[in-house]
C-alpha cells in the first residue's frame, strides 16, 4: 500500500493563544447578538409545532387546516385520509403536511398523483402558496430529474412511467380523488399499492362508498393492515355488503387514519347558497316526442326484445328531457346494433321521423332567458356530450360566447377553457368532469341543465364554486322539463328531503334502513319502469320521499357515517 502524506495546518494555533492569553480581542458585539436571534428564531421549542409556517409568510391557514396539519404529523405519522367536505382546502392541507416534512428534513422525493385536468392547478398552487418547486410531469426523464412531481395517474400507470415511477423510493406519495382507488381489482389501485412510499396521503370528500369492502380497500391501500385481513375485517365488521356491526370500535379505527371537516362545524365562513327550481314547458312537439320514447322504452323494458338493458333505457328517457340531439345519438346507436329488417328498427325511425319535427328547443331558449338575466360568467352542467355541442352553437347563435369543458381534452386544452372562461367567455358548458377538482370562484353562477340522480356528484358541481374563496352567495338554477321524470326527480330529490343539505354516508344509511336491495339508482328506475301509468309512479316516489323524510326526522347513527363525520 504506497504512503499518503499527511499536512496538518497549524497557522490558527498561535493567534488562539495570543488571543486566549489578552482576552481578546473577540467578534463584534452586534454580530454575536443577531447571532444570537437568528439562533432562536430557528429554535424548536416544541416538537408539535409546524414549523413550515415561518417560511410561508404568504400564506395564512384557516383553524381547521393547521389542526388537520398538527394531527397528520403527531398522530397519524404522515399517512392519512384527508376527507373534508367540498371546498375545504384539502390541498392547503396537503401542501402545509409536505412543507412540514420537507422543512423537518423528512421529505425529499414526493410524488403527487391527480386527475389530469388539476395537474397544472396542483403545480401552481404548490410553487405559489408554498414554495414547492413542484414540475409538471411531461418527459420521461423529468421522474428522476425532480424531486417533486405532479403528475396524472394515467400517465403514470403506463409503460415507460410505470417502470420510472416503481423503482424509485419516495418519501411522501399525495393521492387527489382518491375515492376512484377504491375497487382494489383495478389497475390504478394495484400500481398505487406497488409504489414505494414512506407517508401517504389520500384527498377525498367522498370517502363513505357503498360498500364496506371499498373503505376497507381504501384504507388498506393508505396503511395496510390496519383493519386486519380482509377475512378477519368482514367477520369483525361486516354484516351484509353495506352494514356495520361493532360499531364503537370501526369508527375508533377509522378515526385513527381519516380526518374529516364539515362546513357545519361553523369553524370557516360560507357564503350563502341560493338554489332555485326552474320549471319548463316543451311544446306540444317535445311532448310527442317524450310519450313516445317513454312507451319504447316500458315495452323494451318488460319485453326485453331488443337486448337493451335497464340503465340504457332509462339513460334515452332521461336524454329526451335533455336534448333531441342527445336522444337522437342514443337511438341511432341503438339502430345499429339491430339486425336488417327488425320490426324494432321501424320503431326506432318513428321516433327518429319525431324528432324532425321538432323545431324549438323549450330547455335551450329557457337556459338563454337565465343567461340573459344573470349577466354575469355562467357555469352549466349537462350530462351528456350531444348536450354539450347544441348548447354551445346555440348559445352562439344567440350571440353569448361559450367554451366546453369535458373528460375528453387533453390536460392542456383544459387548461386553456378555464383560462378562456376567466378571461375572455361569458359560459362554460362542463360534463361531469367538470365537476371534479377545478376551482372556479370567480364565478357564482350555476345551472344544472340535467340533474344526476347521485346527490353527491351535485355537491361536487357546486364545490368548484362554493369554496374558500368565493366572496359571493353562490346561485344554483335546477332546470327541469315539466310532467317528464326529470320534474319527478327533481321533486323527490332535491326538494321533498333536502338531499342538498345531507352528509356523505347519510344517503347510504337512509338506503340501508328502507331494506332496499337495491341502490337508490337502481331502485328509481325499477319504480319508474314498473309504474303503469305517470300518477302511479308520482305516488312511489312521494312514497318513497316520505320513508327517506321519517328516517332523516329520526336521526339515525351508523358507524361509517359518524366516523367520517369527526
Amino acid at each position: 500500500m504506497p504512503n499518503v502524506p499527511v499536512s496538518f495546518d497549524t497557522s490558527w494555533i498561535e493567534p488562539l493563544t495570543t488571543r486566549m492569553q489578552d482576552d481578546g480581542p473577540w467578534d463584534k458585539w452586534e454580530l454575536f447578538k443577531l447571532a444570537l436571534e437568528a439562533e432562536e428564531a430557528m429554535a424548536v421549542r416544541d416538537f408539535d409545532q409546524l414549523q413550515c409556517l415561518k417560511y410561508l409568510p404568504g400564506l395564512t391557514p384557516y383553524p381547521h387546516q393547521l389542526e388537520t396539519a398538527e394531527r397528520v404529523l403527531n398522530e397519524m405519522r404522515g399517512r392519512a385520509i384527508l376527507a373534508d367536505e367540498v371546498g375545504l382546502g384539502k390541498t392547503i392541507e396537503a401542501g402545509l403536511i409536505m412543507k412540514e416534512y420537507m422543512v423537518r428534513g423528512l421529505a425529499k422525493k414526493i410524488l403527487i398523483l391527480v386527475p389530469a385536468s388539476l395537474v397544472i392547478q396542483w403545480t401552481k398552487e404548490l410553487n405559489q402558496k408554498f414554495g414547492i418547486p413542484a414540475v409538471a410531469q411531461k418527459k420521461e426523464y423529468m421522474w428522476r430529474q425532480h424531486d417533486v412531481v405532479v403528475a396524472s395517474i394515467d400517465t403514470a400507470k403506463r409503460d415507460p412511467h410505470r417502470r420510472h415511477v416503481l423503482d424509485i423510493e419516495y418519501d411522501m406519495l399525495i393521492i387527489d380523488e382518491a375515492h376512484k382507488l377504491k375497487n382494489k381489482r383495478t389497475r390504478n389501485y394495484q400500481f398505487v399499492k406497488e409504489i414505494h412510499k414512506k407517508y401517504c396521503l389520500l384527498l377525498t370528500a367522498t370517502p363513505i362508498q357503498n360498500e364496506m369492502d371499498e373503505l376497507y380497500n381504501l384504507i388498506n391501500l393508505l396503511k395496510p393492515g390496519h383493519l386486519g385481513h380482509a377475512t378477519s375485517f368482514s367477520s369483525n365488521y361486516v354484516e351484509g355488503k353495506r352494514q356495520a356491526k361493532n360499531n364503537e370500535q370501526l369508527r375508533g379505527e377509522i378515526e385513527k387514519v381519516m380526518i374529516r371537516n364539515k362546513r357545519s362545524d361553523g369553524g370557516v365562513h360560507f357564503t350563502s347558497r341560493r338554489v332555485q327550481s326552474v320549471p319548463i314547458e316543451l311544446s306540444r312537439e317535445e311532448l310527442d316526442l317524450y310519450h313516445g320514447v317513454t312507451r319504447f322504452v316500458r315495452d323494451q323494458y318488460h319485453t326485453g326484445s331488443g337486448g337493451f338493458n335497464s340503465l340504457a333505457l332509462i339513460t334515452l328517457q332521461r336524454e329526451v328531457c335533455s336534448s333531441k340531439e342527445a336522444a337522437f345519438m342514443t337511438l341511432y346507436n341503438m339502430h345499429q346494433r339491430l339486425p336488417e329488417g327488425s320490426e324494432l328498427r321501424e320503431q326506432i325511425m318513428e321516433l327518429v321521423e319525431l324528432i324532425k319535427r321538432i323545431e324549438t328547443h323549450s330547455k335551450a331558449a329557457k337556459t338563454v332567458e337565465l343567461i340573459q338575466h344573470i349577466n354575469d360568467k355562467v357555469i352549466i352542467f349537462t350530462e351528456y356530450r350531444a348536450t354539450q355541442n347544441y348548447l354551445q352553437k346555440y348559445l352562439h347563435d344567440h350571440g353569448i360566447t361559450s367554451v366546453p369543458f369535458r373528460g375528453g381534452f387533453k390536460r392542456s386544452k383544459k387548461d386553456w377553457m378555464t383560462d378562456l372562461f376567466q378571461n375572455r367567455a361569458q359560459v362554460l358548458i362542463a360534463t361531469e368532469a367538470g365537476g371534479e377538482g377545478i376551482n372556479l370562484q370567480f364565478c357564482n353562477q350555476v345551472i344544472n341543465y340535467d340533474m344526476p340522480w347521485n346527490p353527491m356528484r351535485v355537491e361536487q358541481r357546486i364545490g368548484r364554486v362554493h369554496r374558500l374563496g368565493q366572496k359571493r352567495d353562490v346561485h344554483i338554477y335546477n332546470l327541469s322539463t315539466v310532467g317528464t321524470i326529470e320534474e319527478h326527480i327533481l321533486n323527490l330529490l332535491y326538494e321533498k328531503i333536502d338531499l342538498f343539505e345531507m352528509v356523505i354516508g347519510e344517503l347510504d344509511d337512509i338506503v340501508e334502513r328502507l331494506s332496499l336491495t337495491q341502490t337508490l339508482e337502481e331502485n328509481l328506475v325499477q319504480i319508474i319502469m314498473d309504474s303503469r301509468s305517470a300518477g302511479e309512479m308520482a305516488v312511489k316516489l312521494d312514497n318513497m320521499g316520505e320513508a327517506i323524510r321519517a328516517i332523516r326526522s329520526a336521526k339515525p347513527s351508523r358507524a361509517l357515517a359518524e366516523a367520517a363525520e369527526q
